[in-house]
């Protein structure tokens, strides 16, 4: 769908529509309050005046959150009309973040997973077209330019993840990888297989892979411009399924796990808007993708792995999988002297039950990196909060067998001691450089909210951009 910025309303587009934002403080003395009157219509949501093919919605707030929610709706809402040409008036303080807060709640909203349905639907909605008659925008071109590229990534992200485990194994991730190293320009692609993992003495990764016919791979995307001011390592979970292994999960847990890779997708769309932004920041992007499944060579509680880092883990539950894979991974990553490193990934129905389904948590030793990337993602629109580390967590996962347990002793806190457990793998001087994002909430919602459709989201991607954004400035 197409964007843009005009002057004058087009007179020759016969069958535009119109969308009109204002605040619901102001219906009243509008010019809409008297045609909207004999319907009952006070200002309430949204309305639309058939005469003149206008979308009415009133916000509550004229703020950043609500602008790009209500451009989300107004693109759904627009799916099941006949129009091609929709301009968008907003009739309220107009200001660059409103205006890019519009344009990416509308291009986020358009997204629809309809790649197996045998009837499509007919989207006849083919461009955006925001009036801006006093001249109010500064920037706008680059204002368009940031909302598509954001908004093409993410629903990249939302359809790969989306993609299902039949179709979506590790060589079909890495597969996707070197496709975008060819699409995108300085972007650079190295694929590890089995062989590689083997190699590299990645026990842990293998293992959670082992019973799985689709073989493993590690995925690394690197972005290196000229003179660039840091170097930002991202880690994403990429578990194409996850039925639980051994420790098999009941068979309603089963259904949505194929977005279990959900953060080794974010962290490959991440890396590609970074570049298509310019952005004078090295990124690389780590994907440990993996299959956990059961059989005859199964890893299998009671195990004692080797991990990367040369720690051993000893397994009392093999649905922790995630964590073992990332524990390999994040010791690959550090190996590249990051200044910054950072994972994402669906880590724990735990951190779901503490800050629901829609927000992420973030998880640390450095309060102000904490900080930091908890702004950023505010600044994005995405919902975090931060799950605090504490020592009498970390009692939890100790082995009396091994260095460490892949799982604690105790139900409670489940999301920190995942955490936790990863912090095992960090060593001390990256300890401060380290986040750790669990998605799992936010990741895969079998309902539209916000500017997200119903299944993947894309969570982390307007998160991870924002921040290394932001890091590229300072």
């Amino acid at each position: 769908m197409k964007i843009s910025i005009a002057k004058t309303q087009n007179k020759a587009l016969k069958a535009s529509a119109n969308i009109v934002l204002l605040p619901k403080s102001a219906f009243s003395k509008s010019a809409y309050a008297k045609v909207c009157k004999p319907f009952g219509f006070e200002g309430e949501g949204r309305f639309f005046i058939q005469q003149t093919h206008t979308l009415l919605v009133c916000l509550e707030a004229f703020e950043v959150d609500c602008i790009r929610e209500a451009g989300a709706n107004a693109i759904r809402y627009f799916k099941a009309l006949p129009y091609e040409n929709v301009y968008i008036h907003l009739q309220g303080k107009m200001d660059n973040e409103r205006v890019y807060a519009f344009f990416l709640g509308a291009l986020c909203g358009h997204y629809e997973h309809i790649s197996y349905k045998t009837k499509k639907p007919s989207l006849r909605l083919k461009e955006l077209i925001l009036l801006d008659s006093k001249g109010e925008l500064k920037d706008g071109e680059l204002l368009l330019q940031k909302a598509q590229i954001l908004s093409c990534n993410i629903n990249d992200v939302r359809e790969l993840i989306n993609t299902i485990p039949q179709v979506a194994t590790p060589k079909y991730l890495a597969k996707y990888a070197k496709q975008i190293s060819k699409d995108i320009a300085h972007i650079e692609c190295k694929i590890l297989d089995e062989g590689d993992l083997e190699r590299e003495k990645m026990g842990a990764f293998l293992a959670v892979n082992a019973a799985s016919t689709n073989p493993p791979r590690l995925i690394h995307l690197s972005y290196k411009p000229k003179n660039a001011k840091k170097r930002i390592v991202l880690v994403g979970k990429g578990l194409t399924y996850d039925c639980g292994g051994l420790s098999l999960k009941p068979a309603d847990y089963m259904v949505t796990m194929k977005a279990d890779k959900s953060g080794g997708c974010a962290v490959m769309g991440i890396i590609k808007a970074i570049a298509q932004l310019g952005a004078n920041i090295e990124v690389h992007a780590i994907v440990g993708a993996a299959e956990n499944m059961i059989g005859g060579n199964a890893y299998k509680p009671d195990d004692v792995l080797y991990s990367r880092e040369g720690k051993t883990i000893e397994v009392r539950n093999t649905d922790a999988e995630g964590r073992l894979v990332l524990a390999d991974c994040l010791s690959y990553a550090q190996d590249l002297n990051p200044d910054i490193l950072i994972d994402f990934a669906t880590l724990t129905g735990a951190c779901v039950v503490a800050l629901g389904e829609y927000t992420s948590g973030i998880m640390g030793h450095n309060a102000r990196l904490k900080e930091q990337f908890g702004k950023a993602a505010e600044k994005s629109g995405e919902l975090m909060a931060e799950l605090p580390f504490n020592r009498h967590i970390k009692k939890l996962i100790e082995s009396k067998i091994a260095d460490v347990c892949n799982v604690s002793t105790s139900r409670y806190g489940g999301a920190i001691s995942a955490g936790l457990f990863l912090s095992e793998f960090i060593r001390e001087e990256y300890k401060q450089k380290w986040l750790h994002i669990d998605i799992a909430g936010p990741a895969y919602v079998e309902k539209e909210w916000d500017i997200n459709p119903s299944g993947a989201s894309g969570a982390g991607v307007r998160a991870g951009v924002e921040f290394i954004l932001s890091q590229a400035k300072a």
